[in-house]
């Protein structure tokens, strides 16, 4: 899935979108964000010490997770309702590729619970639990 088939599918726009392409390897199908250092966030995060902050990468998690969950489902919007067990272990920095493995836990109608383990250069930085919807909007 490209760019353009993703913003399709989420309703999120820069500097929010946090997933550049869903692709799979060996491990499975992920959603890989390139970190660069033109990334707003930077600025202020810390200043001579770019940390990519980790309530975005539960959000590029959260994307990643509604994308793959639902791929099937034509329009709605993807939201994230709750974050359980997350652990961070390794800092994201300009230059990074993360990619990030989620796992189908269950999923009923439109909830899913989905792990997410996000890696870069194949060593484990952050995962979470995440539950996710995609929610149908009303016709008008």
């Amino acid at each position: 899935m490209n760019i353009l088939e993703i913003k399709e599918k989420l309703p999120h726009a820069y500097p929010f979108l946090m997933v550049d392409r869903i692709s799979e390897d060996e491990k499975g199908v992920y959603g890989l964000k390139n970190v660069t250092i033109n990334e707003p966030f930077f600025q202020g995060h810390f200043p001579g010490n770019p940390i990519m902050p980790g309530v975005l990468i539960i959000e590029a998690m959260a994307q990643t997770a509604g994308l793959i969950s639902f791929k099937e489902e034509k329009g709605g919007k993807t939201l994230l309702l709750g974050i359980d067990k997350t652990r961070f272990k390794k800092q994201v920095i300009p230059g990074d590729a993360i990619k990030m493995y989620p796992k189908v836990l269950w999923k009923r109608e439109c909830y899913a619970s989905v792990e997410v383990k996000v890696e870069v250069e194949g060593q484990l930085v952050a995962k979470a639990q995440l539950l996710v919807a995609v929610l149908q909007e009303e016709n008008k």
